[in-house]
């Protein structure tokens, strides 16, 4: 811990919000999340304002309600955002690292005017050797004000300790870590019918029989990251972890800068990924996600995507599903594909992301 940082510990009250570190937490420890947020329009547009994202579902509501739903639906990697920032004051405040998901669900959709809440289990605990960090599982759940699950997932983080010196609890790593979420425990939205999907709306006229599997698509577009827009998009989402915006204590950090907030380079991976799969209306499930690398402001993000596998749907003769590798890179337009779980990435590559997306059938 840096002085700064032991200097802010040393004079937070019990007033301050609780800055956990590794030695607070416990395994099956319950956290239910303060600040239940309402979403709005607004939301959406700054989102879209600072992420570039077009998929026509979610800029439509005349479209949206012509494929079933009652209006346009957030993006679902912003009702992620939404979740997931609810979850930050307990569980990020003094994280170093936000390492990986798995088992990630998206539930009913989220429209402008639901409220998200969230509580999160810590269901795995361990030391890393250098005894100066530890990784903290957690599973975290969201839901609407209807009390429907809207968001299910884990995640593991890399925290600080408070004291290097205090005794590691026995390790305890997570049972059944989910390594993937079938087909059929997807969420397909009730009433939705695509049968009127239109192309000319959409820019793409390339369905789910027109992709296969092992084919790889460079999307081609790249974004710079400004600090203005990351930050902004991570105020949005009311994530408050200081590694993405203290600078006059980063500057003393392992990397001499703030950190993006890595969900800000999914989101940008997603948005860029539209030029090719521009169809993939609906994030389903998130099977797997690795932030290999840090990413700063005035990085260049790229993404390229393979399509792992291909799956109908029972019952449903509008909708198939693709099963999607996407890895974004850091001012490298240079498509390359490293063994999944390999030690060692390429430095230039910031995200690899495993996850099913809906998309139309002819």
């Amino acid at each position: 811990m840096s002085d700064k940082e032991r200097k802010f510990t040393e004079e937070a009250t019990d007033k301050c919000f609780k800055s956990r570190y590794f030695e607070d937490y416990a395994v099956d420890d319950v956290i239910v999340h303060s600040v239940p947020r309402t979403i709005t329009q607004g939301d959406a547009a700054v989102y879209m304002a600072t992420t570039g994202a077009r998929f026509a579902l979610h800029s439509s509501d005349e479209y949206a309600r012509k494929l079933g739903y009652p209006k346009a639906p957030l993006d679902d990697v912003l009702a992620f955002h939404m979740v997931f920032g609810r979850t930050v004051p307990d569980l990020s405040l003094n994280a170093i690292a936000n390492l990986g998901y798995a088992g990630v669900k998206f539930g009913v959709p989220v429209y402008a005017g639901d409220t998200v809440n969230a509580k999160s289990t810590v269901v795995g605990v361990k030391e890393n050797s250098n005894g100066k960090t530890g990784t903290v599982y957690v599973h975290s759940t969201g839901w609407n004000q209807k009390g429907e699950v809207v968001l299910d997932y884990y995640r593991w983080l890399m925290m600080r300790k408070k004291d290097e010196n205090s005794p590691a609890p026995e390790p305890q790593l997570p049972k059944n870590l989910p390594d993937h979420v079938p087909v059929n425990e997807l969420i397909i939205p009730d009433g939705i019918d695509l049968t009127g999907w239109d192309p000319e709306v959409t820019g793409s006229d390339a369905y789910f029989e027109d992709y296969e599997v092992g084919e790889k698509i460079h999307h081609l577009d790249g974004q710079t990251i400004e600090e203005a827009e990351h930050q902004m998009a991570t105020r949005l989402y009311q994530n408050n972890a200081r590694v993405h915006f203290n600078q006059d204590v980063e500057k003393n950090g392992r990397f001499g800068h703030r950190i993006v907030y890595g969900g800000y380079i999914i989101s940008l991976a997603r948005a860029i990924s539209c030029n090719g799969l521009a169809n993939a209306f609906r994030v389903a499930a998130i099977h797997a996600g690795r932030h290999s690398a840090p990413s700063f402001a005035g990085n260049t993000i790229y993404a390229w995507s393979e399509i792992l596998e291909k799956a109908e749907i029972p019952g449903r003769n509008d909708i198939g599903t693709l099963r999607v590798r996407t890895l974004a890179s850091k001012d490298s337009s240079q498509a390359v594909y490293p063994e999944k779980n390999a030690k060692d990435f390429p430095e230039n590559i910031v995200l690899d992301l495993d996850y099913t997306v809906l998309i139309p059938r002819r």
